[in-house]
């Protein structure tokens, strides 16, 4: 791995935060592993300015936890009073954070390891393909805690599993497992335990060869579309396939299929 040295990106190591990149995938890693990598106002931006700012080479991200856990949620060490338009100021923050890793430039990939708790499971929502391995758990304690979700997970986590066992969770405190969270739909994959970083890193490899005009349609149009009617969701698509078409990586890329020189699909 090579350690990219950017501005913002040597400030994020001084708040908990790292980046390396290994070829064409950056790897980011939250790295306070004594406070489980709860998230901290710091923490946060220092994730935001490192998602704004990766290297030009990169073309996938893998984001993971230091220690024995992805993240167990906010710090709640830090949790302090705050009038309605405080609170207003500091959850919009955290959404502009987190929107800097699902509207970024590049794919993100979350390497699930022990708690994926509270802002934790905020923060894995809004990255586009979940690895968990067997030490995965999930919960949302804000409900019996008091307070409500304010990192974008009341409009990310639902449409991962629904807004009824959200519901549940956070009136209940209930934790769902690993093999239980990838069936609900909290990730895409599951594999044993300490296996997470380096499948997520394989996947996001195999990402970064795409065309990258492809991987931007994916993360920013998709999502776009299923949230739109059908008729503009269809003018929508029409749009970004010719956009996405017309890109001359994407041109070599059928020609080379056309000519027997690219794979062709198989179930293996």
């Amino acid at each position: 791995m090579t350690t990219t040295h950017h501005p913002s990106i040597e400030r994020a190591r001084t708040t908990g935060v790292s980046l390396e990149m290994q070829g064409a995938v950056a790897v980011v890693r939250l790295c306070r592993p004594s406070k489980r990598n709860a998230l901290s106002d710091a923490l946060i931006e220092a994730l935001r300015d490192v998602f704004q700012n990766l290297p030009p080479e990169a073309r996938a991200a893998v984001i993971h936890g230091e220690g024995e856990h992805f993240c167990a949620g906010l710090d709640l060490s830090e949790l302090k009073e705050r009038d309605a338009g405080e609170g207003v100021h500091h959850s919009r923050s955290w959404h502009v954070a987190l929107e800097a890793l699902q509207y970024g430039r590049v794919p993100v990939i979350a390497a699930l390891h022990g708690a994926v708790v509270g802002g934790g499971l905020e923060l894995a929502s809004a990255t586009h393909i979940r690895v968990a391995d067997d030490s995965t758990f999930y919960a949302l304690p804000e409900g019996t805690r008091g307070i409500f979700v304010g990192g974008g997970g009341s409009v990310r986590v639902p449409k991962l599993i629904g807004v009824a066992r959200m519901t549940d969770m956070m009136l209940t405190g209930r934790v769902y497992n690993a093999q239980d969270g990838e069936r609900l739909g909290f990730a895409q994959y599951l594999v044993p335990a300490g296996e997470s970083l380096a499948k997520a890193i394989a996947l996001a490899e195999r990402i970064a060869t795409n065309a990258p005009l492809t991987n931007y349609a994916l993360i920013h149009a998709l999502p776009r579309i299923a949230e739109q009617p059908a008729d503009h969701g269809f003018l929508t698509e029409a749009l970004m396939s010719s956009i996405a078409q017309s890109a001359p990586e994407a041109k070599a890329r059928v020609r080379a299929f056309l000519e027997g020189k690219a794979p062709k699909v198989s179930k293996d």
